[in-house]
This record gives structure tokens, C-alpha cells and sequence, in this order.
């Protein structure tokens, strides 16, 4: 079966046809992207975490408001969170950043999925002339959209013929995926687009997590019972050709990932070195950020925006211990389920900062 070109072309490289500075780039002080070995020395030191102090005192505000204590439910335990990352008391969602990492697939030629892979680059441009769900729900919930897509017309390797990506293209999709982060933000909010990608989760849910890739998979775009069974046989395939390479995270991104998947990653840590709280969409983009969970408390700045309707989702937030913000029955993917749930973030903080306190009402509390 032919392969897809490894190769850049004009001097960019082969895992996002952009230039980058070389193969040392430092994303941060903090993030070596320059080969996993350095990458995982670089997570073994530690993450900043949040402020506890700032998560204290919104803790303490909290319970001050003109309400009986714990009667807003998660909108309290929300401004807490975001409080102590933002390290303020009255933290503020005043920059909102959605990203959406597209990328195609060597899978698909097993014919995991119903749409071809010319569908990718035609949501891209729909998403960059404003026409996709994700658009309306980003502008409903005063978030600045960014599109990033990743070698589009060079798809990663079919991952039951060899590993889907090189130790250098993982490396390149993370470094973009970091450098396309705004480090101003107040929340980042993450989302993909990806013919055949639904397939690409459930493969690294199946290697991070155990079980059987029924346990993982489901309809995707729209895909039948038959469509669900092939996508299960393709995904066991894929186990027992990398089976004894899949020693951690990165190797198991490598194995069976693709640049979007990875790009994810990327914004995560580049996220997680500026404390930026980061609100993850659903099944695809969850499993994503499962590949960080081999390197302790690397998704603690992660909330869940939402349980999809895919059936690997739910099990997949049970593993990384997270409460969905919401529950919507929504499978659509693009970031939709994050967008939503930042309206809710949004409430929670205009309750947190605007109520009065019981002595600030003239109100005898509890």
C-alpha cells in the first residue's frame, strides 16, 4: 500500500507545511520540543500548578455571597477552579481563545468512515468564512476563533501498516499546536476536525486504557453496525502490529495518532505553562489529552465542557476522574461542546464576582 509523502516541500516540514525555527525549537522555557526523550524529561520535572492561596480565597467569597453555601452547585466549584489557575480571586474570562487543529488520515483507506477525506479541508473553509455550528457558538459565547490545519493533503500513515506518525512529526504537530496558543488568554477552548478521526480516538483510547476497541468505538460521522465492527477489527489490527512499542503516551500518539490529535497536546502544555484553563471538547479531543495523563497531574488545568454522544466519551472522563459541565447528546465535535460550555463558565463568574456578600446586603449569613 503506498504511503503517504514524509517530506516537506520549500523548506517546511512534513507534519504542518509550516517553517519552523529547527529541530531545537523551544516552544517555552519550560516545553523542549526537540525529541520526546527531552519532552519527557521536561514533564518528569513538573508542572506550574494553580494558586491556592486565590483558590482559597474565592473559596471563602463563595461562601460570603447572599446564598446558602454550595446552592449554585458547579458554578461555585467552576470559579474556584478558574480562580486558583488565574490566580485571582474574581478570575475573569475576558480573552477566549477557541482552537480547532484539523488533519487527515491514513486510516481511512480501510474505509472506517463515510465521508472522503476532501470533506476535511471543506469544513476548514467553512470554518474560516464563518459558516460551521462552531462559528455561531463561538460568537454566542464571546470566544475568538482560530484554525489550524495540519498537512491536509499529506494524511499520517495507515496505522495497520506501520506507526502513523514519526518521532519528528509528532514533535512538529505539538510545536504547532503549542505556537498556536495565546498566551493572553483567560480560557482556552479546544476542538478538531478530522475525517476518520473518531476512528484515530478509540484506537488511542484501546492502547492507553485496555479492554477491547468495541469498548471504544462508536458510529463517528454516522457509520452502521457493520461500519462500528470494521472499525474495532481495524483498531485490533493496529494493537497487535504496535503492540510491544506502546511503552507511554507519546509512543502511543505516535503509533496511532494524527497531527490534529497531537497539536492538542501541544496547546495543552503550552497552556499549562502560562496556567491558562482549558476547556476540552468531546470524545476526540478527550483522547487527545488522555495521552498526557501518563505524566502525573499534566491535565489538572483541563475541565471537561462536555459528555458527548459517542460512547467512548463517558469512559473516557470516568479514567481522567472528570464531571462534564454539560450533557447535551451532542457528537459533533469542532470544539461545539467546550463553546457551550464556556457560556457556562461565564455564568458561574458573573455570579461569583457580581452577587453581594451577606454583609455587604445589610443580611444577617449563617
Amino acid at each position: 500500500m503506498p504511503q503517504p509523502n514524509r517530506g516537506g516541500r520549500g523548506g517546511a516540514c512534513g507534519a504542518c507545511g509550516r517553517r519552523h525555527s529547527g529541530p531545537g525549537e523551544i516552544v517555552s522555557d519550560r516545553l523542549d520540543f526537540s525529541s520526546f526523550a527531552a519532552l519527557r524529561r521536561t514533564l518528569a520535572h513538573g508542572l506550574p500548578g494553580p494558586d491556592p492561596t486565590m483558590a482559597a480565597a474565592a473559596r471563602r467569597r463563595q461562601d460570603s455571597l447572599t446564598k446558602p453555601p454550595g446552592s449554585l452547585g458547579v458554578l461555585e466549584e467552576l470559579a474556584v477552579f478558574l480562580a486558583g489557575w488565574q490566580g485571582r480571586e474574581r478570575p475573569e474570562i475576558g480573552r477566549a481563545q477557541a482552537l480547532i487543529f484539523a488533519g487527515n488520515h491514513g486510516i481511512c483507506a480501510q474505509g472506517v468512515n463515510l465521508y472522503p477525506q476532501a470533506v476535511t479541508a471543506g469544513m476548514v473553509a467553512n470554518f474560516q468564512a464563518s459558516g460551521a455550528a462552531i462559528n455561531q457558538l463561538c460568537r454566542a459565547a464571546g470566544a475568538e476563533l482560530t484554525v489550524v490545519p495540519l498537512a491536509l493533503d499529506r494524511p499520517t500513515c495507515d496505522f495497520t501498516v506501520g506507526p502513523a506518525m514519526t518521532e519528528a512529526e509528532v514533535l512538529c504537530a505539538l510545536r504547532t499546536g503549542a505556537a498556536a496558543v495565546d498566551l493572553r488568554a483567560d480560557v482556552l477552548l479546544l476542538g478538531e476536525m478530522g475525517i476518520g478521526n473518531s476512528t484515530v480516538a478509540a484506537a488511542l483510547a484501546r492502547a492507553l486504557f485496555g479492554g477491547h476497541a468495541l469498548d471504544w468505538v462508536g458510529p463517528g460521522t454516522g457509520v452502521d453496525g457493520d461500519g462500528v465492527s470494521l472499525k474495532a477489527r481495524v483498531i485490533e489490527q493496529g494493537m497487535a502490529r504496535h503492540g510491544a512499542d506502546l511503552t507511554d503516551g507519546l509512543a502511543i500518539l505516535a503509533a496511532f495518532g494524527g497531527r490534529e490529535q497531537a497539536a492538542i497536546c501541544g496547546a495543552i502544555l503550552a497552556a499549562r505553562t502560562a496556567r491558562i484553563p482549558v476547556i476540552l471538547d468531546g470524545f476526540i479531543c478527550t483522547a487527545a489529552a488522555c495521552v498526557l495523563s501518563h505524566f502525573e497531574d499534566a491535565l489538572d488545568h483541563c475541565i471537561a465542557g462536555h459528555c458527548s454522544a459517542e460512547p467512548g466519551h463517558r469512559r473516557l472522563l470516568e479514567k481522567l476522574g472528570l464531571r462534564p459541565v454539560v450533557t447535551l447528546d451532542m457528537r459533533l465535535g469542532e470544539g461545539s461542546g467546550a463553546a457551550v460550555a464556556l457560556s457556562v463558565l461565564r455564568a458561574a463568574l458573573a455570579a461569583h464576582n457580581g452577587m453581594a456578600t451577606f454583609a455587604e446586603a445589610g443580611i444577617s449569613g449563617p
